[in-house]
C-alpha cells in the first residue's frame, strides 16, 4: 500500500441523501394513492442493487503478495515476526506487579473516562467547548461540565457521572467493559482459553457489541462457529474493536510480551482478521513488556516482534515512531495522521495505534500530558487515550499518576456485562494478580 492512502471515492453523503429520497418518495407516493404492491417491489429491488454491489466487493481479487505478508493464523504470524524478547520475566514479581497494574489499570480507567463525553468530537468542537466552560485545553483534569448531562452511555452512566465534580467511580464504557470482560475468560476457562471459548463467554455476557464485535456477537447468536465469526459479513474487521481489548492480555502476562500476544490473538480472532488482529495483539506486547521497562518507547518497539515485521500496520507504527519525534502538541498529530492516511476511517486499527503512540510521545513521563493531548487529537480519543493511559500507567507506576486522576473512581468500576454491573476495583486488580501468578507456574 503506498502512502499518503487515497481510497477509493465513495459519495457517502449523497448515497445517504439518495436512501432518505427513496423512503420519503415511497412514503409520498403511498400517500398519493399509488399501488403500495409497486412501490414495495421497487423497494425491494433496490435492496437486491446494493446487496449485489456488497457481493461484487466481496468478490474483487486481492493482493496476494500483500495478503501473504499478512496472514491470519498464529503460527504463519510468528513465523514473520522481528526477532525481539519474548519472555522478559522469569518469576513473579509480586511487589513490582502491583505497582505497574495499579497504574495500568487506573490509568487506562482515567484515559478512557476523559475522552469519553467528547468521543469523535472535532478539535475545534473541543477547544470551544473547553473556552466555553472556562478549562484548559487540552485538557488537565476530567470536564468540569458537559452536553447533554442526563443523557445514558450503553444504558448505564449519565454523561454527568464523567465530569469531575459529579465522578463516583468509573463510568461505564465499552473500553471499561472489554478489560474486565478478559478477566472473566481467564477465570471461567482458564489460560489456556480456547478461541471457541472467548465465543462462549460472549454469549454468556455480552448483552450488545458494536461494529465488529456486533456483527460477531449476531453471528454467534445465529450459531456460525467462533472461529467463523470475524469473518461473515464483517466489513469492519480492520477497526478498532480488537485494540481496545489488548489491554487484560498484558496484565495477565507482565514481562511476557509473546505470551500476551497469544491470548490477544485468541481473543481478537473471534471479531477481527489482518490488521485487527495485529492492533491487539500488538498493544498486549506492548503493555505486558511496559511491566518491565522504564521507558515507554522501548516498550513500543518490543511489540513490533510480536507482529509481522511487513505488515500495513507494523510499517504504520514504524512511521509513527520516527515522525513522532517531530511531532510535539496534538494539531501536529493529528494533521500527521490525515496527510498519511487520508480516507481511512477514523475508527481503523492503523490510524488510531499512530495517535496513541504520538499521545506516548508527546506526554512522555508527563501522564497528564499523554492522556489531555491524546484526546485533544480526537477521533476515536476515549480508546486512544485508554490505551495511551494504560501504557503509560504501566511504565509509571501508581506514584507517577496524580491522584485527581483516580481518587473519585471510590474503588469501583461500572460495566454493562451481564452479571457484574459494579466491581471494586482492588477486587479486580488482586484477581488480575492471582491469574497472573498462575501463568508463571508454567514458564520455563
Amino acid at each position: 500500500m503506498k502512502y499518503p492512502m487515497k481510497y477509493p471515492e465513495v459519495p457517502v453523503h449523497e448515497v445517504r441523501n439518495l436512501i432518505e429520497h427513496i423512503v420519503e418518495y415511497s412514503h409520498l407516493k403511498f400517500e398519493y394513492g399509488a399501488d403500495s404492491e409497486k412501490i414495495q417491489s421497487i423497494i425491494n429491488e433496490m435492496k437486491q442493487s446494493l446487496n449485489d454491489t456488497i457481493e461484487r466487493l466481496k468478490r474483487l481479487e486481492e493482493d496476494k503478495a500483500l495478503s501473504a505478508k499478512e496472514p491470519n493464523d498464529l503460527y504463519a504470524i510468528r513465523a514473520l515476526r522481528p526477532a525481539g524478547p519474548r519472555k522478559m520475566w522469569t518469576a513473579f514479581n509480586r511487589e513490582k506487579y502491583f505497582n505497574r497494574l495499579r497504574g495500568a489499570f487506573l490509568g487506562r480507567m482515567a484515559g478512557c473516562t476523559l475522552g469519553a463525553p467528547v468521543e469523535f468530537w472535532s478539535v475545534e468542537a473541543m477547544k470551544d467547548w473547553a473556552a466555553f466552560i472556562g478549562d484548559p485545553f487540552p485538557p488537565v483534569d476530567y470536564w468540569s461540565s458537559i452536553k447533554n448531562p442526563n443523557d445514558k452511555r450503553y444504558g448505564v452512566s449519565e454523561c454527568i457521572k464523567y465530569t469531575r465534580d459529579h465522578l463516583d467511580g468509573v463510568p461505564v464504557d465499552d473500553d471499561v467493559t472489554y478489560t474486565i470482560l478478559g478477566l472473566l475468560i481467564a477465570e471461567d476457562y482458564g489460560l489456556d482459553f480456547t478461541i471457541e471459548d472467548v465465543g462462549k463467554a460472549w454469549l454468556k455476557y455480552l448483552p450488545y457489541a458494536c461494529t465488529a464485535e456486533d456483527i460477531a456477537l449476531k453471528n454467534l447468536k445465529a450459531g456460525i462457529p467462533a472461529d467463523k465469526a470475524g469473518e461473515v459479513n464483517n466489513p469492519y474487521c480492520q477497526w478498532i474493536g480488537a485494540d481496545i481489548r489488548s489491554d487484560p492480555w498484558g496484565y495477565l502476562a507482565p514481562g511476557l510480551p509473546e505470551k500476551a500476544a497469544e491470548f490477544a490473538y485468541r481473543d481478537a480472532y473471534i471479531s477481527h482478521r489482518r490488521n485487527g488482529i495485529y492492533g491487539e495483539m500488538y498493544f498486549s506486547a506492548v503493555i505486558a513488556a511496559a511491566f518491565d521497562t522504564d521507558n515507554t518507547m522501548d516498550a513500543l518497539k518490543i511489540g513490533l516482534s510480536e507482529i509481522p515485521s511487513d505488515c500495513l500496520l507494523a510499517g504504520d507504527v514504524r512511521w509513527a515512531l520516527d515522525a513522532g519525534k517531530d511531532i510535539h502538541n496534538y494539531i501536529e498529530a493529528r494533521k500527521a495522521v490525515e496527510e498519511r492516511f487520508g480516507g481511512m476511517s477514523g475508527v481503523h486499527t492503523n490510524f488510531n495505534a499512530c495517535l496513541t503512540i504520538f499521545g506516548l510521545m508527546i506526554g512522555g513521563d508527563d501522564f497528564t500530558k499523554v492522556i489531555g493531548e491524546t484526546v485533544a487529537m480526537g477521533y476515536d480519543n476515549d480508546c486512544t487515550a485508554a490505551t495511551a493511559g494504560s501504557i503509560a500507567g504501566a511504565v509509571l507506576g501508581i506514584a507517577g499518576i496524580p491522584e485527581h486522576w483516580y481518587k473519585n473512581f471510590n474503588n469501583k468500576v461500572l460495566t454493562y456485562i451481564n452479571g457484574h454491573p459494579e466491581l471494586k476495583i482492588d477486587n479486580v486488580i488482586e484477581r488480575f494478580a492471582l491469574q497472573a501468578s498462575k501463568l508463571f507456574d508454567f514458564i520455563e
